[in-house]
């Protein structure tokens, strides 16, 4: 027979994937009850009187939520994931803090990871070259001072910010709005991998095999900011899903982080704006360690003390020895801007030769100075 702790794990997951039971409803029923293992064993009268509509406690009673949730621990079992519930000692204390908590986590990786000190990066999923590269700069550079990076693995400034911390050697986590077996979208597959790999985690508060549905997204967005320390806003829209995070972040008094941007771009349209109600302004990675609280940077100073120390990271503006083509090819590109090798070609025909802009392409990308985009278009890196 079961343990009260594996039943209680049992009930906390049939209650999750009951229809019709939202977060408040659920931890509200958990603190009614003496003993959240005793669920089963309930009459449909009890049910209903935990404010459960009825469908909800006819599938209880039925047993058919009990049937689901086993079914359900033997696949993440299966899929080598974890399911941390609401009274575990391993769900983030951060994450308990906020209005609707998800009762049930589903995690892939190291869950101790949670419990660390985070920054959440996220944007929108078609930054410009500048806004990709402020979000791989600033996750490398937090990454390497031992800060945990989350964020959401969608396209765009979420992906440049996982692979960011992955550069830097860190840890990164990434909260999904789809189960955590279902990977989205398909092309990070190798990245979602890699964070793995890496030590980091994947979490989510949905079911195995949930596929990605748009309620999901803006949902999920609680949980990033509600692990936690703060939110850092790289690029996002006026009507971008970033928003719903920075609304979350400061519902549940987190710090608000924002990159300016170009006024004439629409994606600054975010974080000029957040900066103007009062959001931190950053440019480099010391902006968000000087506004970290006291004793979380008392923390991460003294990790670093005792490990090695983090290579130092690269500066936004490196002056590295070029040789002279090099120099001119890389001064005709811009970090904010992808330049196409015709147009390259062009305007620098009266300067150097195509033999020579080729090579010092090749060069510059090599040394990590320049990147190649889809149809031949180059971009300065950070």
């Amino acid at each position: 027979m079961m343990n009260s702790p594996e039943q209680n794990r049992l009930a906390w997951v049939a209650l999750s994937l009951t229809p019709g039971l939202g977060p408040k409803r659920i931890l509200r029923a958990a603190k009614a009850l003496p003993d959240l293992s005793g669920l089963f064993r309930l009459s449909l009268t009890e049910l209903e009187s935990l404010n459960f509509p009825a469908p909800a406690a006819q599938f209880l009673f039925t047993g058919k939520a009990r049937s689901e949730a086993e079914r359900e621990l033997v696949r993440v079992v299966e899929q080598k994931g974890q399911i941390l519930t609401f009274e575990d000692q391993d769900y983030p204390e951060q994450l308990r803090e906020i209005f609707d908590p998800p009762p049930v986590l589903w995690v892939l990786g190291d869950v101790k990871l949670l419990a660390r000190p985070a920054i959440a990066v996220v944007g929108t999923r078609h930054p410009t070259p500048y806004g990709t590269g402020m979000a791989e700069v600033l996750a490398r550079d937090l990454a390497s001072h031992r800060m945990v990076i989350l964020s959401g693995m969608a396209r765009g400034v979420d992906t440049a910010a996982h692979r960011g911390a992955l550069t830097a050697g860190g840890r990164t986590v990434a909260v999904w709005g789809t189960g955590i077996d279902v990977i989205y979208p398909k092309e990070n597959k190798s990245l979602a991998e890699n964070i793995l790999v890496a030590g980091g985690a994947i979490v989510s508060e949905y079911r195995l095999g949930t596929f990605p549905a748009p309620q999901n997204f803006p949902k999920r967005n609680r949980i990033i900011s509600g692990i936690s320390i703060g939110v850092l806003v790289v690029e996002a829209g006026e009507n971008s899903g970033t928003r719903v995070t920075a609304r979350c972040a400061l519902e549940q008094n987190r710090d608000v982080y924002a990159v300016p941007g170009n006024v004439t771009t629409k994606n600054a349209w975010g974080p000029n704006t957040l900066i103007k109600q009062g959001a931190k302004l950053v440019a480099t990675w010391e902006d968000v360690w000087q506004e970290l609280p006291t004793q979380v940077r008392l923390q991460l100073e003294g990790e670093l003390g005792f490990a090695s120390q983090p290579e130092q990271a690269a500066s936004i503006v490196e002056e590295l020895p070029l040789q002279e083509p090099e120099k001119i090819v890389l001064n005709a590109l811009r970090h904010d801007e992808a330049v196409q090798l015709d147009e390259l070609m062009d305007f620098l025909e009266s300067k150097l030769t195509s033999s020579e802009i080729f090579t010092a392409l090749f060069e510059l990308e090599l040394a990590n100075r320049v990147k190649q985009l889809p149809g031949k278009n180059y971009v300065r890196r950070m």
